[in-house]
């Protein structure tokens, strides 16, 4: 257990951030995986639906710091190929 105020109020932080990140990281995989099922399944229209919801919450949770930019970029333009390729467009 922290001995000072300031490292108790810190240790109480950290705990609350972490949760947040959990949370962050949860959302932004099960958007994935659904995404990876619509491709699966061939719906086209749901996949560009889930691939734009999927992006958009990638990019905020690297701009937390919840992931490394570089990760989200990557998965992103992977995803976003499998996308295009499904619907038939460039």
């Amino acid at each position: 257990m922290a001995q000072h105020k300031s490292a108790a109020k810190r240790a109480r932080q950290a705990v609350k951030k972490n949760a947040v990140n959990s949370a962050r990281k949860s959302k932004v995989r099960t958007g994935e995986k659904n995404l990876l099922v619509a491709l699966k399944t061939k719906d086209a229209k749901m996949a560009k639906e889930l691939l734009s919801s999927y992006t958009s919450q990638m990019m905020k949770a690297a701009q937390k710091g919840v992931f490394n930019k570089l990760t989200a970029s990557r998965k992103i333009a992977r995803l976003s190929a499998q996308v295009h390729k499904a619907i038939g467009t460039k």
